[in-house]
């Protein structure tokens, strides 16, 4: 097993435990770059100096010799070395004080930064760890507190995976998730506030629900993989052999759906016979409305060169971060 990320105690009021954490994720990138020279197409590398970098008197520095430095005036520092650091007064250093608990359902997606494994610290500490996991698992609450590493003091969520008939192993650990704190989360009125005020259409927000249930599917993230990573792979390999380098394709032109009506029947029958048919009813009513027009999506090629289209006010639609 690799060193733990962060070891310390878990305290909750008078009870305490030794946990460890682990990262849960981690890089699986295959393809790195490094910046080579066009010209001499040698690898560059790069070096630290005290003062000017364009200065003849620039002196190479060590990164044993390298402090860092807090600007109290222009030009003027002081030096903090790292032992100073590491003795800093913070009792979060190695002690997760859980300050309250909160249904899993009142922490927005948003909020969750990055997980981490959460194991018992030995043996003896594993009677605790367990209590407390069932605990979390049977009323569905996460456990909130605050621990520091990587240069800040982090907010943490503790949760506990759903419980497993098997008593597999998956699901005898807890996970740690760092929360983002709310004044790093943007505004997002700031973004929304362009977004018009649109009326729905009842018979396309059916087909709309309908074309969902069609797609919808558990969540098997096994089966999502990084599509880019494979394309540089592919382009790497074909320089290496000086074989042809891999196109990018244009996609595909649609063409003859000119409503969001359309647009949505017309994907309904695209998913055959992975889905069943609309139901009769949402069929009449589709049909019933055939003539009714929603927003432009996809315009006839031919027609749009035959006669201009209308103008029309475009409808902004984004996103928070």
């Amino acid at each position: 097993m690799p060193r733990p990320f962060w070891s310390g105690q878990i305290q909750i009021s008078l009870v305490s435990f030794g946990v460890k954490l682990f990262p849960a994720t981690e890089a699986k990138s295959e393809i790195r770059f490094h910046q080579i020279s066009r010209k001499t197409g040698e690898r560059i590398h790069h070096q630290k100096v005290s003062g000017p970098a364009d200065s003849p008197d620039a002196e190479a520095i060590e990164k044993d010799e390298i402090v860092k430095g807090y600007e109290y005036r222009k030009g003027e520092y002081i030096t903090i070395e790292p032992s100073e650091i590491e003795n800093l007064r913070i009792p979060s250093r190695h002690n997760l004080a859980v300050t309250q608990f909160v249904d899993l359902d009142d922490l927005d997606p948003e909020l969750f930064e990055k997980p981490y494994f959460v194991v018992p610290d030995g043996d003896n500490q594993t009677e605790a760890f367990t209590v407390i996991r069932k605990a979390l698992q049977s009323t569905k609450k996460a456990a909130l507190g605050k621990i520091a590493f990587s240069g800040r003091e982090h907010l943490i969520a503790i949760s506990a995976p759903p419980e497993s008939k098997d008593d597999s192993a998956s699901s005898r650990g807890m996970m740690a998730y760092t929360l983002r704190y709310a004044e790093e989360l943007r505004d997002p009125a700031e973004y929304f506030t362009e977004i018009k005020k649109t009326a729905v259409d009842e018979d396309q927000l059916s087909l709309a629900k309908e074309l969902i249930q069609h797609k919808a599917a558990k969540f098997a993230p096994e089966k999502f993989h990084d599509e880019y990573e494979a394309a540089l792979k592919e382009m790497v390999e074909a320089k290496v052999n000086n074989a042809p380098l891999p196109q990018d394709e244009p996609a595909p032109r649609s063409g003859k759906v000119i409503n969001l009506m359309d647009a949505l029947r017309k994907s309904m029958k695209s998913d055959e016979p992975e889905a069943t048919a609309a139901k009769p009813a949402a069929k009449k009513k589709a049909a019933a409305t055939d003539e009714k027009k929603g927003p432009t999506l996809v315009k006839d090629s031919a027609k749009a060169e035959a006669k201009p289209a209308a103008k029309s006010k475009p409808t902004r639609s984004r996103k928070s971060a």
